[in-house]
């Protein structure tokens, strides 16, 4: 997390402020007055931002739904408590202390790490194995423990997977089993997969098994 840039938009003296505090030394700081171009940036680089929100920029807040990169709103103290809050976001009212604006960002960046390893670039896909989900396009399915486990199987190996070996990974059963289990599993991930995304490349077979 060293290398996380922190963006501030809305304030130069609190950037200022935080040039100053040793915290913050490890990160490289940008200032935006543009709130369209900071959002613009933060979800193309995953920019951590702290945004200072006055009344006529709530609105803004208020329709859009930012979770693809960490936030920090800094509101007005009349703003109700956990107004703006959502899975990567935090809300911090004014006035506040340094400190308690310390624990507000080791607290998002922590967050924002754990969903960070919890994503797995799948073919095209994002696969999220804390939400249990495969998303792309805006568009995502839910999933379920094993469909993830075997999915992270095939991403992971370099040659094709084995019924067999999928049997032992996945389900704990011996390669002498006589099931379909895994063919069952497998023929409804591509029925959902081809229904959400309509896509009926998505798991391929050949005579050495399953591959993404």
């Amino acid at each position: 997390m060293s290398n996380l840039t922190i963006s501030v938009f809305g304030n130069k003296i609190f950037l200022e402020i935080i040039n100053e505090i040793k915290l913050f030394s490890k990160f490289q700081i940008k200032y935006y007055e543009d709130l369209d171009l900071c959002v613009k940036d933060a979800e193309e680089q995953n920019l951590l931002v702290i945004f200072f929100v006055n009344k006529k920029d709530e609105n803004f807040f208020k329709k859009r739904k930012i979770n693809n990169f960490p936030s920090i709103l800094i509101v007005e103290s009349s703003t109700p408590k956990n107004m703006f809050y959502s899975e990567l976001r935090e809300q911090l009212n004014m006035p506040f202390t340094i400190l308690e604006f310390e624990k507000k960002l080791i607290s998002l960046i922590a967050k924002y790490k754990f969903k960070k390893n919890s994503l797995i670039q799948l073919s095209g896909y994002i696969l999220d194995k804390n939400e249990r989900n495969i998303k792309k396009n805006n568009l995502q399915l839910k999933l379920s423990e094993k469909e993830i486990n075997f999915l992270i199987l095939f991403n992971k190996s370099k040659e094709p997977v084995s019924r067999n070996l999928v049997l032992k990974k996945v389900w704990n059963y011996s390669s002498a089993s006589q099931t379909h289990t895994v063919e069952t599993h497998i023929h409804r991930l591509r029925k959902k997969i081809f229904e959400k995304f309509g896509d009926d490349h998505f798991i391929k077979n050949n005579n050495k098994g399953y591959y993404i």
